[in-house]
């Protein structure tokens, strides 16, 4: 934690109910290994995007958005080169949170809270001014709506392997038959294994996959050409529907909306 400009921040050491901080990725800085701490964690993209795995799950968190992670909660995470982020911890009990992992859609009012708050350190957390201001980001914060930008994984090491392959060459790994032939296992046995590991059938399961790279490709300045081809999509017009699907706007509009400058 220290390396990522937290000051020596120990989470775990100190019962202020909310801390922040603004970080800035560095070039080799860009992957936390797993970790856990006593106080719940929201991690807030600023610019560039993080990724979390947490539960089994691959959390994507694109600008405006932040995931919750519980308090006890192992996690660890992977930034965008140069991202920029904001991290607030939480003192068990002191906002009514959710219990699970999320992805949160972060409003402008709770976005500049949390930034705010992220200015004030030390003797400043203890003042009436910022103990206010904590009142009213307790109260929008637990407001904010979920979005489904998770990717369910296992343990399993068929799984494991599924997904980090596919992350990492998602154009030379597209059906359910090449893995089936890379396993010497039938289709159908390995569509069920996909169902019983993830709960999604093969074809959703790649496709939310496909979405959580896309969104880092984009949000990484390739071009909605370039993300479909490096996608393993014939076509545009084909992954512009995907992406449809998914998220409810095209890329271009999503990407919109998302756009904030960071300050």
């Amino acid at each position: 934690m220290k390396g990522l400009g937290l000051g020596g921040y120990e989470p775990d050491s100190q019962r202020d109910v909310a801390v922040a901080f603004r970080i800035q990725v560095a070039e080799d800085e860009q992957f936390i290994p797993s970790h856990r701490h006593r106080k719940g964690q929201l991690i807030l993209a600023l610019h560039g995007a993080i990724t979390c795995e947490v539960e089994n799950a691959m959390w994507m968190v694109p600008p405006q958005f932040a995931v919750w992670i519980p308090g006890l909660v192992p996690h660890s995470n992977r930034a965008t080169p140069g991202a920029q982020l904001c991290f607030l911890f939480i003192e068990p009990g002191a906002a009514a949170m959710p219990e699970h992992c999320c992805t949160l859609k972060i409003s402008p009012l709770v976005r500049e809270l949390i930034l705010s708050l992220s200015t004030r350190l030390g003797n400043e957390l203890k003042t009436e001014a910022t103990q206010r201001l904590t009142r009213v980001l307790f109260d929008e914060l637990p407001q904010q709506p979920q979005e489904q930008l998770q990717l369910p994984v296992s343990l399993h090491p068929k799984i494991r392997m599924m997904v980090e392959t596919m992350a990492a060459e998602p154009a030379e790994w597209q059906t359910l038959g090449q893995w089936a032939s890379r396993f010497a296992m039938s289709e159908r046995n390995l569509a069920r294994l996909v169902v019983k590991e993830t709960g999604l059938s093969f074809r959703r399961w790649r496709h939310q996959l496909q979405l959580i790279l896309a969104l880092q490709m984009l949000i990484g300045g390739q071009t909605v050409q370039q993300t479909a081809l490096s996608l393993g999509y014939e076509s545009t017009t084909a992954f512009i529907t995907m992406f449809r699907k998914g998220l409810g706007q095209t890329p271009g509009r999503y990407l919109n909306a998302l756009t904030t400058p960071s300050q």
